[in-house]
């Protein structure tokens, strides 16, 4: 007989060896990261544990069974709200409960023959501990909803595809590769999903009682990613050039103001403001799409800093703009190198690191918000200044990188190069290598 609760008792076990009755402060800092992630095991254990037990509530709830089922016997109405009530989350994450438990539990025909779950890839995870209750309904629910337009082997592949790229990746970062799956398998639905979009958006204003103008916008894609590639820009000259002043950390403004003031500057210039000197270098608005696809109007485009694909209509009509660049990629896309010509990478390197690394390659921060940094010193290393020797990072990452003893490589060439990250060994004992870039959240079944 199979023990459904030993891995979480086993897990468990483990962080009690770790921590126990010793105080948290006691513990070395790899103890610590070592209880965190047997921590997250041992929830994303119980999530799967949770889920089968919510998927057998609503077996025993199901409404032919009327007063007799296992809700209204309780005293609730289904079983959403019983296992709302329950575990103290809403109806809306109990329903996602219940939804996980069902599309990963085994099925049971009328003959009695039991068969794998609907969503096996989904279900061995979950069964494993490697990915939780929140990344399976996201996987579950993508795949649903594009069933009828996709081929049962593409579905299976993304499910397979998204489930081994998941750990790792922050709620929100998978939530990107999810989108970026859904349009690779109904690429169809990106156009309608646009249209959506594009009805609605909108912009309020008013001012309130305090003298203050409120404004509320909302932007698709492509009306929103001009305007999100200049605010980037100035708030990030903004910041350079706080660095080289001596006022006191009180009286500057914070990013949000920083935001307001980018718009107010735009609105100011372009109603006939003479100052032309507009502090945005680099704000560029970088819209991808595969070659077979421009040509045969099949597939989605992308741009630097959103999330939600376009169609290539909009990509067309983006290229067709000013300030907006298209790259157009080939099966292998390559570039040549720049040699040691140049100390720091021209725009046009950044342009085709940005294509590589999507960004920082490391936390995934816009690309407005990165530089250019050598792998191999340009002074300690004679590193050349070429795309193989280069690699986008933020401050943030820079610094952490430096600092703290993690090495990068590069594999392949050109723009689909992949980079990965090399902790050091009080971090990771093995020094297993951790993919970053546009790779680890690009879709690719």
């Amino acid at each position: 007989m199979t023990d459904h609760l030993a891995p979480l008792a086993a897990a468990v076990d483990s962080a009690r060896e770790l921590w126990g009755e010793r105080a948290i402060e006691s513990l070395a800092p790899g103890a610590v990261m070592k209880l965190m992630e047997g921590l997250a095991e041992a929830q994303r254990l119980l999530d799967a544990g949770r889920a089968r037990v919510a998927a057998e509530i609503a077996r025993q709830s199901r409404p032919e069974l009327g007063p007799a089922g296992l809700a209204k016997t309780q005293g609730f109405r289904n079983p959403t709200a019983l296992i709302a009530s329950v575990t103290g989350t809403g109806a809306g994450d109990a329903s996602r409960l219940v939804k996980v438990g069902e599309a990963t539990a085994p099925r049971m025909t009328l003959s009695g023959e039991q068969k794998p779950a609907r969503h096996p890839f989904v279900a061995e995870a979950l069964a494993a501990g490697r990915i939780g209750s929140p990344a399976a309904s996201a996987i579950i629910t993508m795949l649903d909803r594009v069933a009828l337009r996709a081929t049962p082997e593409a579905v299976a592949d993304a499910e397979r595809t998204l489930v081994e790229k998941a750990p790792g990746l922050a709620a929100d970062q998978f939530a990107k590769l999810v989108t970026r799956a859904e349009a690779f398998l109904d690429p169809a639905g990106v156009a309608r999903r646009e249209d959506e979009l594009r009805a609605d958006r909108s912009t309020h204003m008013y001012e309130d009682r305090n003298g203050m103008l409120v404004v509320n916008s909302k932007f698709d894609p492509e009306h929103g990613a001009p305007v999100k590639a200049y605010i980037e820009a100035y708030v990030t000259a903004q910041l350079a050039a706080q660095r080289d002043e001596t006022a006191p950390d009180a009286v500057r403004p914070t990013i949000p103001q920083m935001q307001a003031d980018a718009l107010a500057h735009l609105a100011t210039h372009a109603l006939g403001c003479a100052s032309k000197d507009l502090p945005v270098q680099g704000a560029t608005v970088v819209v991808r799409i595969d070659h077979a696809d421009l040509v045969n109007e099949t597939g989605y485009a992308t741009i630097d800093g959103l999330t939600q694909p376009v169609s290539v209509a909009t990509a067309r009509r983006m290229a067709g703009g000013g300030a907006i660049i298209s790259c157009v990629l080939g099966a292998d896309s390559e570039v040549l190198d720049w040699g040691r010509r140049k100390r720091l990478y021209t725009e046009p390197q950044k342009l085709v690191l940005v294509e590589r690394d999507g960004g920082c390659a490391m936390c995934g921060a816009p690309p407005s918000h990165t530089k250019a940094h050598h792998l191999r010193w340009w002074a300690r290393d004679a590193g050349p200044t070429d795309i193989a020797n280069g690699v986008l990072l933020c401050e943030s990452c820079h610094h952490r990188i430096h600092d703290n003893g993690w090495d990068i490589r590069i594999e392949g060439i050109g723009t689909r190069a992949k980079v990965w990250f090399i902790p050091p060994a009080h971090v990771d004992a093995a020094r297993t290598p951790r993919l970053g870039g546009r790779a680890r959240f690009d879709y690719a079944a």
